[in-house]
């Protein structure tokens, strides 16, 4: 009897080793992302688990890109990894929170709630910032869109 316990409590340790994080949300969207150096507008997927988004972009049902944001790092599958920071420089705007693309993707405000006004249906932000940037933000039902005039960037997201 001793012995079956011990077997079963182990197997139940096993398996429960194996399990993968779960995922909070999970949703498939039309993605579009332009900026100077990233063109991307199709079908894909947004995978978030609290402490991780992962970003999938298709064409023709092939896998495109993907995108992994952690904690420090933004992963994407045609460069190693890069600091939140780093990113924003190269492919974003340096003036740029570190959590703005992971904020984006998760459907939360950015710049720490600055120029926040409620919709319905949603937020809006607007921000200013002479020289650097001119953001309007507005997550509102299933969509999201983040425009920079001044940068000439634009990210949509529009959950299917």
């Amino acid at each position: 009897m001793v012995k079956k316990i011990g077997i079963f409590f182990i197997t139940f340790l096993y398996l429960i080793g194996c399990t993968s994080p779960q995922i909070e949300k999970e949703e498939s969207a039309f993605i579009v992302m332009k900026t100077g150096k990233l063109r991307y507008a199709d079908m894909g997927f947004i995978s978030n688990s609290g402490s991780k988004v992962k970003i999938e972009i298709y064409a023709s049902g092939q896998p495109l890109v993907k995108f992994e944001i952690n904690g420090m790092n933004i992963c994407m599958s045609t460069f190693k990894c890069m600091e939140k920071r780093d990113f924003n420089s190269k492919f974003l705007h340096a003036s740029y929170p570190d959590t703005l693309l992971e904020n984006i993707f998760k459907s939360e405000p950015i710049f720490d709630k600055k120029g926040l006004s409620k919709k319905e249906d949603g937020f809006e932000q607007k921000l200013t910032k002479k020289g650097l940037y001119d953001i309007s933000y507005r997550v509102t039902g299933k969509k999201r869109i983040f425009r920079d005039k001044t940068n000439k960037i634009l990210i949509k997201v529009r959950e299917q």
